[in-house]
């Protein structure tokens, strides 16, 4: 597979970018490819950041958004349960120090 020239579906930043189209070279043991520039300023995919199928990428995509929005909601019910409270003004050192003065 070294050298291999390929059409790629890119999803390593699926979430922010969408999925990518690129020509490619697999790099190795066929894990990773290296895209735009190959050789010099390349950029490089590897593991489940890169499909060769688009049918591929969109089930990748998929997991990746509802993971992201598992996420979410689990930050979103530590928000809900949250409480406040405001800190004791006599427990505070200028207030300390102003009934020292008294």
């Amino acid at each position: 597979m070294k050298n291999e020239r390929i059409k790629a579906w890119i999803t390593k930043y699926v979430l922010t970018e969408g999925i990518k189209v690129v020509d490619a070279e697999v790099c190795g043991d066929g894990k990773m490819i290296a895209y735009g520039n190959v050789g010099y300023g390349s950029q490089y995919a590897h593991g489940k950041d890169w499909h060769r199928t688009p049918e591929a990428a969109l089930a990748r995509a998929e997991e990746v958004r509802k993971a992201k929005v598992a996420s979410l909601k689990k930050s979103i019910a530590k928000f809900e349960v949250m409480t406040f409270t405001a800190p004791n003004a006599k427990s505070t050192g200028a207030a300390r120090r102003e009934q020292e003065k008294e």
